[in-house]
């Protein structure tokens, strides 16, 4: 089927309008970089509402705007369990017990942060598996892009994942970190301000929200389901099998709510990163806050337009279908693209694409800038050049690494785009890697956090056999009707899930729990090596709080965390 839009030259300009100002701010910024700090940490000195909305773009990008776009489509409002479960919760959390540490530490990254708490080897464990998850994670932006650029504007494939490429690489090699959460900042209005209509018009197009769990109710129905089972959240969790994400509450609570949320915004360092640029430790604690508030929205934005396109696709009046592949399976991933093309016109329909772009390259910058730190800092200064003692030299001599190791990234990454290429819904990919590598190493860092007595060897033996479960897991384990490796099953298959996100969930919880029952066991057989006075700053117990003095009531890190956590239980209730 032709993808391919007609866009004007309005549509054009508007695109072309954006890239200036990306590269702009890049340039703009790159006198600014004169030392490694400035270009990997952004000299910490930004302002908290800047971090704070980069600390939710960097996260708005190909995984929310198509994933969840498709995944809406696919699940409904059980989608929005990665939102008011599986990231409000974490995100306070992170807030007021953990960013004071991460801050406090002066470390310039999370698996620095380890090596200070634990050892080196732990450390360098993490930074390698951090490393290719980012690597990862930006070849998703990059394919999710290639895709918009080939079915809307008919450009080659290949060409467009190049394009891509050289574009974020320019801005991020210019201006280093703080180029790409500037750029972030203006990526964040740009998608709210493109998708706004679709929206509205969608809406308008089924008869409003109770138009469209009316005509939900029917095909519902017919799929084996509740009639309300695509516009709630929990009621339809009591199992597994009554509900088309395929898990029960205890999964979604455990699997999404603790481990894969709490793994993915406490200890994900390009989550982490943004709050770290912060100019002082009090703004730093406000900046997951800041972000949350946004981001209790966003599935209103995103995903309800997924779920008025099963409405649109089951009604052939409308028009609206999705392209098939081989097995003639509707491919998920396009929905929010044949959205823009079913309801926006010329001039709007560039806002639209324009948005997508920015949500694409803001994923892959937000990757980029995270892999050059880690790599810069606990790769390449832990065992290849370590500082020399000379100031100058080493921050110039750094500062030359991390921008060679921003090339290197984003060549990477480029490989990377053609894996994400054999999954069907790419948050799916991108939930199979969080469960394999965050979930493990979340347990590990919330115990050498907030348990002393945790030591280096059962930290690292946690986090690799914990990593090393979930790959396990997923190499036994396959989603129903799945006909590729990539999917799992590669080692040969014991169980099979429902769908893709149940086995997902599991995973998590596996690799969580065993990472969790070793690294406790071990600490308590093995030595303590960092006395009590080396672990403070690093450890809750042993740190004095720091009362943090702020005027305005309403800025206090706890007033915020209470009108979040407010509002998030009000909209869970909502659409329980």
């Amino acid at each position: 089927m032709d993808l391919k839009f007609e866009l004007g030259w309005v549509d054009y300009a508007i695109m072309l309008v954006y890239f200036v100002f990306v590269l702009g701010i890049g340039w703009a910024l790159k006198k600014y970089m004169k030392d490694a700090s400035a270009f990997l940490e952004a000299g910490r000195s930004l302002p908290a509402w800047v971090a704070g909305l980069a600390f939710i773009s960097t996260n708005l990008g190909a995984l929310e705007v198509m994933g969840m776009t498709a995944s809406g489509l696919k699940y409904g409002m059980l989608t929005t369990h990665f939102y008011w479960i599986g990231a409000i919760p974490a995100m306070i959390f992170l807030a007021l017990f953990m960013m004071p540490f991460y801050y406090g530490s002066k470390a310039r990254s999370v698996p620095e942060y380890l090596k200070l708490r634990f050892d080196e080897k732990t450390r360098g464990l993490n930074a390698i598996l951090f490393a290719v998850m980012t690597i990862l994670a930006s070849g998703i932006s990059m394919y999710a892009l290639a895709i918009l650029m080939e079915k809307v504007l008919g450009w080659d494939f290949h060409m467009c994942l190049w394009a891509s490429a050289i574009i974020v690489l320019a801005y991020t090699y210019l201006g280093g970190l703080s180029s790409a959460i500037y750029n972030e900042v203006l990526q964040f209005f740009i998608i709210v301000i493109g998708l706004l209509p679709i929206v509205f018009l969608a809406l308008k197009d089924v008869g409003g929200w109770m138009g469209l769990k009316a005509q939900l109710a029917t095909i519902t129905t017919e799929k084996g389901f509740a009639a309300d089972t695509w516009t709630t959240t929990w009621q339809h969790t009591g199992q597994a099998t009554s509900n088309p994400m395929g898990v029960e509450w205890f999964g979604i609570l455990m699997g999404l709510g603790l481990v894969l949320s709490f793994g993915y915004w406490c200890t994900n360092f390009l989550i982490v990163q943004r709050a770290m640029a912060a100019e002082s430790k009090a703004a730093a604690v406000k900046v997951p806050l800041i972000g949350a508030l946004p981001k209790m929205f966003i599935p209103f934005l995103i995903i309800v337009p997924g779920i008025i396109a099963l409405v649109l696709l089951n009604n052939p009046a409308k028009g609206f279908v999705l392209p098939v592949d081989a097995n003639g399976s509707p491919v998920y991933d396009y929905t929010i693209i044949m959205l823009l093309k079913q309801y926006l016109p010329t001039g709007v329909l560039g806002l639209g694409i324009t948005a997508l772009l920015a949500s694409f390259m803001s994923g892959m910058a937000g990757n980029v800038s995270a892999f050059n730190t880690v790599w810069t800092y606990d790769i390449y200064q832990s065992y290849i050049r370590p500082v020399t003692g000379n100031k100058e030299k080493d921050d110039k001599h750094y500062l030359t690494v991390g921008k060679i190791a921003t090339v290197f990234g984003v060549l990477v990454s480029i490989g990377a785009a053609y894996i994400a290429s054999k999954f069907g819904n790419i948050m799916d990919f991108l939930q199979t890697i969080f469960s394999t590598i965050n979930a493990p190493l979340f347990a590990v860092i919330f115990l050498g956090m907030f348990w002393k007595r945790t030591t280096g060897h059962a930290a690292f033996i946690g986090l690799l056999v914990g990593f090393a479960v979930a790959m396990l897991h997923h190499g036994l384990t396959i989603p129903h009707g799945s006909m590729t490796y990539f999917k799992g099953g590669w080692l040969g298959v014991v169980h099979e899930y429902p769908v893709e996100m149940a086995q997902n969930f599991w995973t998590a919880i596996f690799a969580f729990t065993t990472s969790t029952t070793l690294t406790v066991v071990l600490s308590l057989v093995t030595k303590k090596v960092k006395s009590d006075e080396e672990l403070i700053g690093l450890v809750y117990s042993l740190t004095p709080r720091d009362k943090v003095f702020v005027k305005e009531w309403y800025n206090r890190p706890v007033v915020l965390a209470s009108i979040v956590g407010v509002v998030c239980v009000i909209l869970s209730i909502i659409f329980w």
